[in-house]
């Protein structure tokens, strides 16, 4: 199940893609780009496994590349950029559920969550995590608004 990793953040999905492109001319292993990024495999890897799954990259066996998606991204716009990714993150969890609830407070989709068996917010840090997951990656990319009681899905 594809989860967007509550350490990976847009501005280091950015990052990870600009290296990649402009100094890695697009391929590189894990380890030149851990080198490069100054950062800890354990730091890099929520990134690159989000990247991953919402298909900007293609990571395996120790290499990484930017996918033809990714580059479209990085040539493209701010509103394009958001459209990218909120098209992505349609098929990735928290969003996937939430776009089932299209209205939700924070409780209510970590209840859904749990009953959809994706346990990665199901920790003491679970609930900040996910508000941050939601307003970070939901909000930037304009599939979620955030109300006085909780979110709602944008169409």
């Amino acid at each position: 199940m594809d989860v967007i990793d509550p350490d990976a953040r847009i501005a280091d999905l950015l990052g990870l893609l600009y290296v990649l492109n402009n100094i890695f001319d697009g391929k590189t292993d894990l380890y030149q780009l851990e080198k490069e990024m100054e950062v800890d495999l354990d730091d890099l890897m929520p990134i690159v496994y989000t990247a991953s799954n919402i298909g900007l990259v293609n990571a395996e066996s120790g290499d990484i590349s930017i996918s033809a998606k990714g580059t479209e991204y990085i040539k493209s716009g701010m509103n394009q950029r958001k459209q990218i990714i909120k098209d992505a993150l349609k098929n990735i969890e928290p969003f996937k559920t939430a776009i089932s609830l299209e209205s939700f407070t924070l409780d209510e989709i970590i209840d859904k969550l749990n009953e959809n068996d994706v346990p990665t917010f199901n920790n003491p840090d679970g609930s900040h995590n996910l508000e941050v997951i939601l307003i970070e990656w939901g909000i930037y990319s304009r599939l979620l608004k955030k109300t006085d009681d909780g979110f709602m899905v944008l169409s």
